[in-house]
């Protein structure tokens, strides 16, 4: 099977059906080479705060715009992203094989549509803006149908050195035409994006000139450059319209690529009305070509998370840490049921998706929390700890239980009350032989623990146990069942000799 065909049987197998009783389609454009980043790794799956860039713009839209379709365009690496993202209800990929421009790779996506039965609104998204969010999609819907217009534009103010703004440019109508006529009733409408290597392209001594209702506008090339208003690459469209207008789409600029920003004017000809907002935070505009710019998004993740649990709960390092998005919307909920939390989160820990903390936890130092990983009231885990488990397993850790430092513990494991795992411990259980440890265990030394049960009131020293079972004696009358120095039978013994 060649590369064409496997791509297509992914994305058969991939794809739900289009839905044409929802009447809001979000296309995210993912298919681009993402050269600059100078990575192996496709760009769009580039993580922000953990998660690749291009699922980041999915669940955004995916939550801002609940009741709709979401086609994904891949192109580059196509087979790795969509296995990234994954078979999801509602969303379609479609296969952009050349890359020949945005406008272009919308016409790949609209080719998931049946013309006849679809009237509704698009929404157009590039898959590497990872900072946008949800609230930001709601708004830009809302704005659109507040508009009233056929099309409308997200658009950004450059805030940085204006030479370092290679974004489109946004072109306005003056308040006076090219001839010095006052304009009053279309003053501020926009007239067509105009891309940042087509502007170097102008003659510095000549105008650039371009003409709405009627009437003509100039600019200078160095008016055009100074000009902070940016494309984001964000669109929303009624139906009808672009499927009329995006055929016509031509290549007539410097990189020979149909441009999506083309159907400002061409909307603007045919009588389409369009129209321009900007969103309420900056940061949600930002895409990256570079590793650079990813570090500085990721870093904006983090002071977004940190913002949202500063006042919920402690963490001693704002710039070290990192605690995944759905335990932090977790915690917000634990905090208004209004209970104090007590949770303290050290330098460097890490929180993945699946932990469900509690009450009183103290997570310190370069503690690593990787799974279903499920801590009941009043628990410490101690520097360098290593807590992890498959997606299909859980790690259930009970009330006043204290883990020491640099221990390690994996898999399915069940740690009762009151229990103290010291330092220098290893615990794994497997999907067939799980770890359970039962109420007022202590475990210390030197011990690794496999697949075991140990009863309740179990001390355990500097032991190998695999598969094994600590069951109190019926007749047993002391505090504590002591377990110190049991080894396991060795294994090839007869392959081990005396150095002389």
């Amino acid at each position: 099977m060649n590369n064409k065909n496997l791509i297509a049987e992914l994305i058969k197998n991939y794809s739900d059906t289009f839905d044409y009783s929802k009447k809001e389609t979000a296309i995210i454009l993912a298919a681009g080479h993402g050269k600059r980043i100078k990575s192996q790794t496709s760009k769009m799956l580039h993580k922000i705060w953990e998660i690749p860039t291009v699922e980041r713009v999915y669940n955004a839209c995916a939550k801002g715009l609940p009741n709709s379709n979401i086609i994904i365009v891949v192109g580059i690496k196509a087979e790795e992203v969509i296995k990234a993202v994954g078979k999801r209800e509602s969303l379609i990929y479609a296969y952009q094989e050349f890359q020949n421009g945005t406008g272009h790779a919308v016409q790949v996506a609209l080719e998931k549509i049946d013309t006849s039965k679809y009237d509704g609104t698009v929404y157009v998204f590039p898959g590497d803006m990872g900072l946008i969010d949800a609230d930001t999609v709601k708004f830009f819907k809302d704005e659109f149908i507040k508009s009233d217009s056929d099309m409308i534009v997200l658009t950004g103010i450059y805030e940085g050195d204006i030479e370092n703004n290679y974004y489109g440019r946004i072109i306005r109508v003056k308040d006076r035409d090219s001839k010095g006529n006052k304009v009053i009733k279309h003053k501020g409408k926009v007239i067509e994006i105009l891309e940042y290597k087509d502007i170097l392209n102008l003659d510095d001594k000549k105008k650039y000139k371009t003409k709405y209702k009627g009437k003509e506008f100039s600019y200078s090339k160095k008016e055009l450059l100074e000009n902070r208003e940016f494309n984001s690459g964000v669109y929303a469209f009624k139906f009808k319209p672009l499927a009329e207008l995006i055929t016509k789409l031509e290549s007539n600029n410097v990189q020979k690529e149909i441009y999506l920003t083309d159907l400002i004017g061409l909307f603007n000809k045919n009588n389409y009305s369009v129209s321009a907002i900007s969103p309420k935070y900056q940061y949600v505009l930002m895409g990256f070509n570079n590793k650079s710019v990813l570090k500085e998004m990721d870093a904006i993740a983090r002071k977004l998370a940190y913002e949202k649990l500063k006042d919920i709960i402690s963490i001693d390092d704002p710039d070290d840490f990192f605690i995944d998005e759905d335990v932090i919307e977790d915690v917000i909920k634990m905090d208004k049921l209004g209970e104090p939390l007590d949770i303290k989160i050290g330098k460097g820990v890490y929180i993945g998706k699946g932990a469900k903390l509690n009450y009183n936890l103290n997570l310190m130092k370069n503690v690593f929390i990787s799974g279903n990983i499920h801590f009941g009231k009043n628990v410490i885990v101690r520097e360098n700890s290593h807590l992890s488990c498959f997606p299909n397993q859980t790690l259930q850790i009970g009330n006043n239980v204290e883990i020491f430092w640099g221990n390690v513990i994996k898999g399915n494991v069940t740690i009762e009350d009151n229990c103290s795992i010291e330092s220098g411990v290893r615990i794994t259980g497997s999907d067939e032989f799980p770890v359970i440890i039962k109420n007022n265990v202590v475990i210390k030394g030197v011990t690794y623990i496999f697949g075991s049960i140990i009863d309740e009131n179990a001390f355990i020293e500097h032991s190998v146990l695999i598969k094994k079972r600590i069951q109190k004696p019926v007749d047993f009358v002391g505090k504590e069942l002591k377990i110190r120095f049991y080894i396991p039978e060795a294994e090839g013994k007869e392959l081990v000799f005396d150095l002389i």
